[in-house]
């Protein structure tokens, strides 16, 4: 397995926007340590998104600890974490891939490819287990998104990454296109899982959703120029 941990890609724009969400995941991680060694239900029951509550299979109402609208979940959900490696590695895929995006889209279409990524990354998880009561979470299908995006503006990157404990150099292409393949295959065979676990199907999700939207600005700013 690859773990990315610089390009050598340089950045346009000092991405705020990036370093704030990798702020805002970190600050909820401590947030979340903190609330649920006291806490009743952990906050991922409050603040994750439940799939059973979005397709209707059951209702807030039955859940004494749950307070807010389903569909807002799916914004919440992708600032909680499961655990400080869940965490560290989103967030080192983020550090590495998500400035140049930016640079690319600028801060405020950045913020929103982002969050657009991540809630259909979600929705897309949920489409495999309608009925389940376990909270999705994590950042990774809006990472996904962002990492989709710098395939198709910058193949040919160079990307350091670790193998086991070696550094080498290679093409973002192969660094992500690997990384996909690797999500595609572990989704397939957790088709029959009934809940819990990676939520690959997040990841295939947020991919696809950042390629459609990465081609269809693109477009956009060819014709806006022509």
């Amino acid at each position: 397995m690859f773990i990315p941990y610089k390009d050598d890609n340089p950045r346009i724009l000092i991405p705020y926007v990036t370093w704030s969400i990798l702020a805002i995941n970190v600050s909820v991680f401590i947030f979340q340590l903190v609330y649920n060694s006291g806490a009743e239900y952990p906050i991922s029951s409050r603040f994750g998104t439940i799939p059973a509550l979005i397709t209707g299979y059951a209702q807030p109402l039955d859940l004494p600890f749950y307070v807010f609208t389903p569909l807002f979940t799916l914004i919440t959900s992708m600032f909680l974490h499961g655990g400080i490696a869940h965490l560290l590695g989103n967030m080192l895929f983020l550090y590495v891939f998500a400035d140049n995006i930016e640079s690319i889209l600028g801060h405020r279409k950045f913020l929103l490819f982002y969050l657009i990524c991540g809630i259909v990354a979600t929705l897309s998880q949920v489409t495999t287990n309608t009925h389940s009561m376990i909270p999705i979470i994590g950042a990774s299908g809006a990472i996904s998104g962002v990492m989709a995006a710098y395939l198709l503006k910058y193949p040919r990157a160079r990307i350091h990454v670790l193998v086991v404990i070696f550094p080498i150099v290679i093409p973002a292409g192969i660094v992500v296109g690997f990384w996909f393949i690797t999500q595609l295959l572990n989704g397939i065979a957790d088709l029959d899982r009934t809940g819990g676990g990676v939520a690959w199907f997040a990841h295939i999700g947020g991919f696809l959703v950042g390629i459609i939207l990465m081609v269809l600005i693109t477009k956009s700013k060819y014709k806006w120029r022509t």
